[in-house]
């Protein structure tokens, strides 16, 4: 028996466990995120050590699917994942090398705030009125330092579990002491805690929808190291690269880890020494405010104008063709390039009933169908519209410069596709019909290499605060 590897030994143990794993959607539907300023490097410092050896790293948690490569360690999965990003200033807080953070990129060192326009967030006056006081801080002498991440189980009566509580109390505790401060101003129930929580279904349970209606979290890339060879190759279909013949590899680990090679076989450049930044990431955290209602109202609207131009039979039909035309995705994930009529997303749920436990990924023909195709038979986006959310997010075989090819063996993949690729972690936060309109989805966007060059952005979002950070 050939006893399973790693091509690329990811050092598990080094890499923090949100990086390789969205928590959400293995069992954490719960999470707690705080800001703290740092006055002081000596308390910013022993607060980061009072914690570093609870770090949630990405050393594997036992797990019912598939056995694990041997040799790997098992750690037992925890109550409340703690993870730790800083920015930029944070670091200088922490008193970290000039000659070290010298070799940060520049846009990390800027900051979001610097670069709104740039990134398409509106002038820095108009986004300020949308962020969250807490993001208010600099003006008090208190800037945004270090970001504290928490997700926690759930109990059976559907609350998370108590480790949560106590652990943001014991956090503010460490804050209280001279030189630190946790930040206060979240829009939402705890001033001092941005509560975030996965959206429930009709039986309470929690599921991979957002606000919009939309299944979120089907689609996330898969590069080297990850998994164990032979795993890996089957993981990566969908994910990874694509040779524009219909074959996937893993993509290459330096895309993600800083410390690795990247598509181009380069390092990208952090710091120096290199293993101050090694096996870390850039982040993009950002909250985006939802108007579910100004959502519903337009695509109510506009699915009528629809059903009238395109004499569709229902009005329901054209809602969900509207949205589905939106996001190139039916709202349950089913993608437009396996279903691209109403008619055929009904025969297809049929044919492969989505799973009663909300599971996006399963070695089913339903999961495989959900992330194994490409665009190649629809270049003028009659099935799956080229501005389609998923076909911009993931271009997959559309920028094939011999997209015409008739000879699979002409057929090529696009670097341009398997470059700046991002790792999406997220949870919405609040609920539809809130009172105080607080709802919508927290993001990070995780990368090696440049840490928040423009990004495309979601219609019906507004953005409430970006901030990079380096975790």
């Amino acid at each position: 028996m050939n006893e399973p590897r790693c091509p690329v030994d990811i050092e598990f143990g080094d890499v923090q466990g949100n990086i390789l794993t969205a928590y959400g959607k293995f069992g954490f539907p719960f999470g707690r995120f705080g800001l703290v300023s740092v006055s002081n490097p000596k308390s910013g410092r022993e607060f980061v050590e009072k914690l570093r050896h609870r770090i949630t790293t990405a050393v594997r948690w036992p797990s019912h699917g598939k056995e694990f490569a041997i040799g790997r360690r098992q750690v037992p999965r925890p109550k409340v994942t703690i993870n730790l990003a800083f920015t930029y200033r944070g670091l200088r807080a922490l008193d970290v090398p000039t000659r070290t953070l010298r070799g940060m990129p520049d846009e990390f060192m800027d900051g979001m705030a610097a670069r709104c326009e740039i990134l398409g967030d509106n002038t820095r006056e108009n986004s300020l009125k949308n962020w969250d006081p807490v993001w208010d801080a600099p003006n008090n002498g208190r800037a945004v330092h270090i970001l504290v991440t928490l997700n926690a189980q759930m109990q059976d009566d559907g609350t998370p579990v108590p480790e949560l509580a106590d652990t943001c109390r014991e956090i503010a505790e460490l804050c209280a002491k001279p030189g630190l401060t946790l930040l206060s101003g979240h829009r939402g129930p705890d001033p001092q805690w941005q509560h975030l929580e996965a959206v429930r279904d009709a039986q309470g349970l929690p599921c991979p929808k957002e606000h919009f209606g939309y299944t979120d979290g089907i689609s996330d890339p898969v590069f080297q190291g990850q998994y164990a060879q032979g795993e890996e190759q089957a993981r990566s279909i969908g994910f990874g690269a694509t040779d524009g013949a219909g074959n996937w590899r893993p993509l290459a680990a330096g895309e993600f880890l800083l410390g690795w090679p990247d598509e181009a076989q380069e390092i990208p450049g952090a710091t120096m020494p290199l293993d101050f930044s090694r096996n870390g990431t850039f982040i993009a955290y950002r909250k985006l405010h939802q108007d579910i209602d100004a959502f519903k109202s337009w695509v109510e609207t506009t699915a009528q104008l629809l059903q009238k131009v395109w004499k569709l039979p229902t009005l329901v039909e054209a809602r969900e063709t509207l949205l589905a035309k939106m996001a190139g995705r039916w709202s349950d994930g089913v993608p437009l390039t396996v279903a691209p009529t109403y008619a055929d997303w009904l025969d297809f749920n049929l044919r492969c009933p989505p799973p009663d436990d909300h599971r996006v990924r399963d070695n089913s023909q339903r999961s495989a169908a959900l992330v194994d195709f490409g665009y190649r038979d629809d270049p003028d986006g009659t099935r799956c519209p080229l501005g389609a959310h998923v076909r911009r997010a993931n271009t997959r075989d559309m920028l094939d410069p011999r997209g015409s090819a008739e000879s699979v063996s002409s057929r090529m993949g696009s670097a341009l596709n398997n470059r700046r690729r991002i790792l999406r972690r997220g949870l919405p936060y609040g609920k539809d019909g809130a009172e105080d309109g607080e709802h919508g989805g927290y993001r990070d966007e995780r990368r090696a290499g440049r840490p928040n060059e423009p990004r495309r952005r979601v219609r019906g979002h507004r953005t409430a605060r970006r901030e990079a950070v380096a975790a």
